[in-house]
C-alpha cells in the first residue's frame, strides 16, 4: 500500500508539482547541505468555521471535561475502602472503576483493556483514517486548546505573525507574557488532575497545598506540567511527525478504500487563480487559494496527496468550503473520501465505497470476539478466591500417641466489599480433625472472618489418626464456602511418612 500517492500528473502543467508544504519548504531552508537537526519552522493556523471545527471543539470539550472531572467522581463504597470512582491505588494494590475492583493478579483484565484500544484504533484507522489523531489524541486535544489560547492573546494567523516578526514593546511583552502564563497554568491543571487518579482527590488537594502531600504526587506534576507545556505549546506538530510512531503504524492499517481528508484532483485540476467574469470550462474548481495550508496545523498541503504529517482534522475541509461558496461553487473539493473514488470518479467511472474489507471484518471479528472475553471474564470471576501453602519444614510431624499432623497456611481472598464469614473444611483422608491458632472449630469446619476486599493468612493443622494413614503421600483438599453458598476449592496433599513408619 502507498502513503503518499505522488498526485503530480493531476496538476496543471503551468503549476508543475503544485506548492510545496510548509514543512518540505523548512526541511529545505533550514539545512541546504543536509544535517541531524533542523530547527522548527512555526506554523501559525489560521481560525476557520464549519462543521469539522464545530466537531472538534465538541470533542475537546468531552475530552477534557472527562479528564478533569472524572477524579472527582464519588462512588459509594462501605467501611473503609475509598469512595472514589476511578482509582489507581497502589498503597491499597487495587484498581476502582466505578462497581468493579481488579486486584493485581488479575492484570489479564487490564492486558484486555490494552488489545481492545489497539483493536478498536486499527478498526477506526482502516475505516476512517487517522480520527484518533485528529480529535481524540491528547497532543492534539492540548494542541488545540493551547492555540486557542495563543489566539486569545495574539490574534489569528497573521496578527501572530507580524507581532512575531514586530520588535520587543510593552504591547507584545504582555501578550507574550500572558499567553505562557496562562500555557503553564493549563499544564499545572493537567499534571494536578493526573496525580488525582492514584490518590483520594480531595484529601490530596488539601495535602499537596499544605506540602504534606506524598513526593511522587510533586514529582509526576511537576513532569506532566513540563511535558504538557513544552510539547502542546512549544513543540506541537513535531511530536506527531517525529516522535509518535502511530504515523508510521497507520500506513498499514490504510488501503485505498479508507476515508481520509482527500483532495479530489478529479474535479480541482487544473487549478489557478479565477475571476469573478470568467468562465469554469476547462479548468478545475481550485482556485489554488492556499487557505487550506494556512488553517492546516501541520502545515502541509493536502493537495499533494496523502501525507505521513496529516491528521485527518478536516480543518482544510472547512478552509476550502468556504473558499467554494465565496466563488459559487459546490463544496467538497477537500472532504472524507477514498483514493478509490477518486481515481475512479478521474478515470469517468463510479465510484464505489468499499467499507467492508477483508481488513475491516478481521478487526471487527477480533475486536468482537475480545469483548466477549472480557465480559464473560468478568461476569464470571469469583468473589472469593483461595490459595493453599504446605508447610515444607517439617513436611510433617508424628504425635506421641502415633497420630499425624500437617500444617497449611491458607490465604482467603474476599473480593466483595462487605466482610464475610467463610467456612473451612477439610476434603481427602477420613477421620482428620482441624484445629486452628485462635479459632475453635464447630464439627469438622473452621470459621473464618475476611474483612472486605482483603485477604487473611490463616494457619491450620490437620491431623489423622494412626488407623486413618495408609500411605505416605495422600491427595486432599480444602474447601472455602461463603455464607450465599459460592465455593472456591484448592488441591494440596497430606504427608505420612506412612511407608517408613512400618
Amino acid at each position: 500500500m502507498t502513503v503518499v500517492i505522488d498526485r503530480t500528473r493531476a496538476s496543471a502543467p503551468k503549476h508543475g508539482a503544485g506548492p510545496v508544504s510548509a514543512a518540505a519548504r523548512a526541511r529545505k531552508s533550514a539545512d541546504p547541505g543536509g544535517g541531524l537537526y533542523k530547527p522548527r519552522a512555526p506554523i501559525y493556523p489560521k481560525l476557520v468555521h464549519g462543521r469539522w471545527r464545530a466537531i472538534k471543539w465538541a470533542v475537546m470539550i468531552v475530552t477534557l471535561a472527562i479528564y478533569y472531572i472524572t477524579p472527582w467522581i464519588r462512588w459509594d463504597r462501605p467501611g473503609s475502602l475509598p469512595d472514589q470512582a476511578v482509582l489507581v491505588d497502589f498503597a491499597g494494590r487495587r484498581f476502582y472503576f466505578f462497581d468493579i475492583q481488579l486486584w493485581p493478579q488479575e492484570v489479564h483484565f487490564i492486558t484486555g483493556l490494552l488489545v481492545l484500544g489497539a483493536l478498536a484504533l486499527f478498526l477506526v484507522t482502516a475505516l476512517f483514517g487517522r480520527l484518533w489523531c485528529g480529535y481524540t489524541c491528547p497532543q492534539t486535544v492540548w494542541t488545540d486548546l493551547f492555540i486557542y489560547v495563543e489566539r486569545l492573546f495574539e490574534g489569528d494567523r497573521n496578527a501572530r505573525m507580524r507581532l512575531d516578526a514586530a520588535p520587543w514593546s510593552f504591547d507584545k511583552a504582555w501578550r507574550k507574557i500572558g499567553k505562557h502564563a496562562t500555557w503553564l497554568g493549563i499544564a499545572f491543571a493537567t499534571g494536578g488532575a493526573w496525580i488525582f487518579y492514584f490518590h483520594d482527590a480531595p484529601k490530596l488537594l488539601h495535602d499537596f497545598w499544605t506540602l504534606q502531600g506524598p513526593a511522587t504526587g510533586y514529582v509526576f506534576c511537576a513532569l506532566l506540567t513540563f511535558t504538557t507545556y513544552v510539547f502542546a505549546g512549544t513543540m506541537r506538530e513535531q511530536v506527531c511527525i517525529y516522535m509518535c510512531p502511530w504515523p508510521r503504524i497507520q500506513g498499514a492499517m490504510l488501503d485505498n478504500n479508507s476515508l481520509q481528508v482527500t483532495y479530489r484532483y478529479d474535479r480541482g485540476e487544473p487549478r489557478g487563480a479565477h475571476k469573478k467574469a470568467q468562465t469554469w470550462e476547462g479548468r478545475g474548481d481550485c482556485v489554488d487559494c492556499h487557505q487550506c495550508v494556512t488553517a492546516c496545523p501541520m502545515g502541509i498541503d493536502i493537495r499533494n496527496g496523502p501525507q505521513l504529517e496529516c491528521i485527518n482534522c478536516g480543518l482544510c475541509i472547512d478552509a476550502c468550503d468556504e473558499i467554494m461558496l465565496k466563488v459559487d461553487r459546490p463544496k467538497g473539493l477537500i472532504a472524507y473520501d477514498t483514493d478509490a473514488a477518486v481515481e475512479a470518479r478521474a478515470a469517468k467511472q463510479p465510484a464505489v465505497y468499499r467499507l467492508v474489507r477483508s481488513r475491516t471484518v478481521f478487526y471487527a471479528i477480533a475486536f468482537v470476539m475480545v469483548s466477549a472475553l472480557m465480559v464473560w471474564g468478568l461476569a464470571t470471576r469469583p468473589a472469593l478466591d483461595l490459595h493453599v501453602l504446605r508447610d515444607r519444614n517439617p513436611v510433617f510431624v508424628r504425635l506421641h500417641d502415633g497420630a499425624v499432623r500437617n500444617g497449611y497456611t491458607l490465604k482467603i481472598a474476599n473480593r466483595t466489599f462487605y466482610p464475610q464469614t467463610y467456612q473451612v473444611r477439610f476434603e481427602g483422608p477420613s477421620g482428620a480433625r482441624l484445629k486452628t491458632p485462635g479459632l475453635t472449630p464447630v464439627g469438622d469446619t473452621v470459621a473464618v472472618d475476611v474483612p472486605a476486599n482483603e485477604v487473611r493468612s490463616v494457619r491450620i493443622f490437620a491431623t489423622l489418626p494412626p488407623n486413618a494413614v495408609s500411605a505416605p503421600n495422600l491427595p486432599a483438599a480444602f474447601v472455602v464456602q461463603a455464607p450465599k453458598g459460592e465455593q472456591a476449592r484448592a488441591k494440596t496433599t497430606f504427608l505420612s511418612g506412612a511407608a517408613n513408619a512400618q
